[in-house]
């Protein structure tokens, strides 16, 4: 039996946990109750989770050991969280309970990540050092980590999403003029935004600043997203809000008038959703002002995205942006995809990894 901790089970790592299911026995103990999880606009996971009693204060977490501890479990995924109490126990504990331990996680504060990319965590050192293996999100911090730990059993998992292949695989039956007839979208060329306004990090003043100067009779922008950062998107004659959209068949709708995916800061996982979906991402160089999430690293400028150091750059570049380099951008977008997010090569990963600890 395999345990995994985590806050919750988002709807977008289902098949991830479903597809190690059919391969591994595998429990998800989960400290987050479905009251704060619907609170915080994520939809409830269809996948079976069992919550674990605990207790938070701040950024420390203590949860019970138990589940943990018994004898038919011998394979651990925790969380690289230093904040974690009851994670440092039961590194310090392996000479007495003998089980493997994986920590999972991004491997860098998203915060702080110029600073922690030259000089890592000394405290995410001691919790490598203490583990048996190491997931982390994307191929930098695995080659990040195997710089300081070069005989450690460290896999990037390639962070990706459920549903990944339906999206890469749509072909939808309707044209894009009959798609913005039905949602009355009047503009030449559109954007789309869709992830949760629960960060100001996501810069959306940056986003506002778009809308405002490019020109409304030919630039629209699709708004998928709930949240308490979320401004009031009415007073824009160009701009479509859907709020949260759950809804696939919705989705594929906006997704295929879009042209490009816009998101200023904090991209994360959406841009994986995005690129799917062939919109080259539209976003800010990662700096002290603008963060950005480990998924950052999947955009390649002028390939699958547009990355700008500041408003005036982008706002001239797209004005003067040809038809045909969206194209490529866009036939690129998935085409990395594919060769590199896929759910199924997620699930691999994290089988080849758990495989690689023996029995």
């Amino acid at each position: 039996m395999i345990a995994i901790l985590q806050p919750h089970i988002p709807h977008y790592r289902e098949a991830f946990f479903e597809g190690m299911f059919e391969t591994s026995p595998i429990k998800v103990y989960c400290y987050n109750s479905d009251e704060s999880v619907l609170k915080d606009n994520f939809k409830k996971s269809t996948f079976k989770g069992h919550y674990i009693k605990n207790y938070s204060l701040g950024p420390f977490l203590v949860y019970s050991l138990l589940p943990f501890l018994k004898k038919d479990c011998n394979k651990l995924v925790l969380m690289l969280h230093f904040g974690h109490i009851s994670t440092w126990l039961l590194l310090f504990l392996k000479p007495f309970h003998k089980k493997k331990i994986i920590l999972w996680g991004q491997g860098i504060s998203v915060k702080r990540y110029l600073k922690e990319e030259k000089m890592p965590s000394i405290l995410l050192k001691v919790m490598i050092y203490l583990a048996d293996a190491i997931w982390v999100y994307t191929k930098k911090e695995e080659e990040m980590w195997t710089d300081v730990f070069p005989n450690k059993k460290i896999t990037a998992l390639n962070n990706t999403i459920s549903n990944i292949e339906e999206i890469l695989n749509l072909n939808h039956f309707c044209s894009i003029k009959e798609l913005k007839n039905k949602y009355n979208i009047k503009q030449e060329k559109c954007f789309i935004f869709c992830a949760r306004f629960n960060s100001p990090y996501r810069r959306i003043d940056l986003l506002e600043e778009v809308i405002n100067r490019l020109d409304k009779s030919k630039w629209g922008f699709i708004i998928i997203g709930s949240g308490d950062y979320k401004p009031d998107f009415s007073i824009y004659t160009n701009v479509y809000d859907f709020g949260t959209v759950y809804d696939k068949k919705l989705k594929d709708d906006l997704f295929t008038i879009a042209d490009l995916y816009i998101q200023p800061g904090w991209v994360g996982l959406s841009i994986v959703e995005a690129l799917a979906y062939g919109k080259p991402v539209v976003t800010f160089k990662r700096s002290d002002q603008t963060l950005q999430c480990v998924e950052y690293t999947y955009l390649i400028h002028r390939f699958n995205s547009l990355i700008f150091s500041n408003i005036e750059e982008c706002i001239n570049n797209l004005i003067s942006m040809k038809e045909e380099d969206i194209k490529e951008m866009s036939i690129n977008a998935c085409k990395y995809v594919r060769e590199n997010l896929t759910m199924a090569n997620m699930i691999e990963n994290s089988l080849n990894s758990l495989n690689s600890l023996g029995k």
